[in-house]
């Protein structure tokens, strides 16, 4: 037996999440495991480093099985992207240790939020960019980033939906950044960066949702300290919309940048 652990690159915008879902719903865990199988005749589970919601996308989505197959490692990418959508591209496939596991491994997650503020958005990024018509105060966003590093109880960035019994993470970097400003669309495009060492039902969708009202001026950005410590998901903004969020990188032990 082998443990195989691999990136996957995926646009979420056809499929109901990652994980399994009853009633046959088209998922991206359905669409890897059906590759395997054709590939090497097993019928398995593999194990991911978290689930996104449906229409959420990933840049390094992590994923680990264990197979009796002998196909060298060095072919196990490109063998599988041959039986693959188009939408999903296995980018990196290695031997682990039998005791790796996606989920519990990991030490750091990072995910980016994009919004496209201005006039029109881009019609070729349609389904990885939030658009928001209005202007917005980016500095004031920025301010209100601040009060999210660090060790909190994120309980009021949660959905109730959530079945974690504790909401203590930690973030580690909070980021806003601006790309350049398109005159053909009149927008621009900007990213909201988060790495912690885990992230709740909803959270950074919901820190984007909060965000984005202080950058409408409709709340100040001290709020978010005053949210984070209310520790109620009535104090927070609305649930941003899925198709802007990316799962952009997974670090595991000797990979996490930082302290």
């Amino acid at each position: 037996m082998r443990n195989i652990r691999m990136t996957v690159s995926y646009d979420g915008t056809a499929y109901n999440g990652f994980q399994t879902q009853p009633g046959n719903l088209r998922t991206i865990q359905d669409q890897l495991e059906q590759a395997i199988e054709q590939l090497t005749g097993e019928r398995l589970k593999i194990t991911a480093s978290g689930r996104t919601d449906a229409g959420v996308h990933a840049r390094g989505q992590v994923f680990n099985f264990t197979t009796e197959s002998l196909i060298p490692i060095e072919r196990w990418c490109m063998a599988l992207n041959g039986g693959l959508a188009k939408d999903i591209v296995v980018r990196d496939a290695r031997i682990v240790p039998m005791e790796f596991h996606s989920r519990r491994s990991a030490k750091r997650k990072t995910y980016r939020y994009t919004v496209r503020c201005g006039r029109n958005p881009d019609v070729f990024k349609r389904h990885m960019e939030f658009h928001h018509p209005k202007s917005l105060d980016i500095e004031a966003m920025r301010e209100g980033l601040r009060y999210i590093v660090g060790e909190h109880d994120f309980s009021s960035f949660c959905s109730a939906r959530t079945t974690k019994t504790s909401f203590v993470r930690t973030v580690y970097e909070a980021k806003l950044i601006c790309d350049p400003y398109e005159e053909e669309l009149g927008s621009y495009a900007f990213h909201i960066v988060l790495t912690g060492s885990g992230f709740l039902y909803n959270m950074v969708r919901i820190i984007v949702g909060t965000l984005l009202q202080v950058g409408e001026g409709k709340r100040p950005s001290s709020d978010i300290g005053a949210v984070l410590e209310a520790k109620s998901r009535r104090r927070a903004g609305p649930t941003a919309m899925a198709h802007g969020l990316m799962l952009w990188e997974v670090f595991y032990e000797d990979e996490a940048p930082g302290p």
